[in-house]
């Protein structure tokens, strides 16, 4: 099955056109890894590297119940992977780790982020703060995330194409 991957209207207002931009990457990143084995989706890159595309999907849901649970609620549910003494555990897997956890955790952290934003407008300030003690604007964290995406597809169109020759988006 080829997940559904739809561009972002051209003409829509703008929590439309980064919730689309947000959603289009999210979606990129799950095409990227449709299709493989578990044993394909924790191939590394090269060596040295540890990067992965599962270890993608476990950052991104590291990285999404980060900025909309615990930066936009102000609530800490804890890491999922990581630790600290072992800050990129999403990119380290034991024999019991699966592809099926990996997904369905990064999906159900998808959607909190999607409640947890609804109630929210654009300029509405989160309850955690940066660094320097100020909010982040939900304005803010959709252009993060989106970026961070974007980085990270790079990343995966490598991981991809090292993994069994596939390009494109």
């Amino acid at each position: 099955m080829t997940t559904e991957r739809r561009e972002p209207a051209i003409n829509a207002d703008e929590r439309t056109m980064l919730e689309g931009w947000l959603d289009y990457h999210r979606q990129t990143l799950a095409r990227k890894c449709e299709g493989l084995t578990d044993a394909q989706l924790r191939t590394a890159s090269v060596e040295p590297s540890e990067l992965t595309l599962m270890g993608l999907v476990r950052h991104m849901a590291e990285v999404e119940r980060f900025w909309f649970h615990e930066v936009l609620l102000g609530e800490d549910l804890g890491v999922l992977y990581s630790s600290e003494e072992d800050r990129d555990g999403d990119f380290h897997f034991s024999d019991t780790d699966t592809w099926q956890e990996a997904q369905d955790t990064w999906q159900a952290e998808i959607e909190r982020a999607r409640r947890n934003t609804a109630a929210y407008g654009l300029d509405d300030l989160s309850k955690g703060t940066s660094r320097s003690g100020e909010p982040f604007n939900l304005r803010w964290i959709y252009t993060h995330m989106i970026e961070e995406y974007a980085r990270h597809n790079g990343h995966a169109d490598l991981l991809r194409e090292r993994v069994d020759g596939s390009t494109g988006d």
